[in-house]
């Protein structure tokens, strides 16, 4: 479970990381089609998913549809790096067992249903949910010009990486 803390929290930080170089005008930025979502909309979800999962730790069941969508964490990056320190200090604070049960509601388009997880499967799943929206959050910030020092941002670790054509 160690393992699974320590990637949760390195991937993590590199939105802790994006937060410091950006103006809360570049976080609420709807400009980019063909969505237009913000950066700031994106990190929300991605914390909103941990919280979820920080929530409904201790009664081993996570329901993934009732997040808080707080408008603040969109527009402001104070805000966001408020909520990116609660949840890191929550996530250090989780045990190293991860092998228990634990019941996750989510909605797949059919409506609300249970689906059975080990808590370490939730947060492999979580990572990899965060890793998706830095590709997404990566796209936007190449359609605004803003560059980042992160050359693996919005990379899987096991994606390869491309092969350079210079000598």
């Amino acid at each position: 479970m160690n393992n699974i803390i320590q990637s949760t929290l390195i991937t993590l930080q590199k939105s802790k990381s994006l937060l410091t170089l950006l103006s809360d005008e570049t976080l609420s930025d709807k400009s980019v089609s063909p969505y237009y979502s913000s950066i700031g909309s994106h990190i929300r979800h991605i914390y909103d998913f941990y919280d979820c999962i920080l929530n409904g730790k201790d009664n081993g069941q996570v329901d993934l549809t009732e997040r808080k969508r707080i408008a603040s964490i969109e527009n402001c990056c104070d805000s966001a790096l408020g909520y990116f320190n609660s949840l890191t200090e929550k996530i250090k604070t989780i045990g190293s067992s991860g092998g228990e049960r634990i019941v996750v509601l989510d909605d797949l388009g059919t409506g609300k249903i249970e689906i059975e997880y080990t808590f370490s499967a939730l947060l492999a799943q979580a990572n990899s949910h965060t890793i998706h929206h830095y590709a997404i959050i990566s796209y936007i910030l190449d359609r605004l010009n803003v560059a980042i020092e992160d050359p693996d941002f919005g990379y899987n670790p096991s994606t390869p990486k491309p092969v350079s054509n210079l000598n």
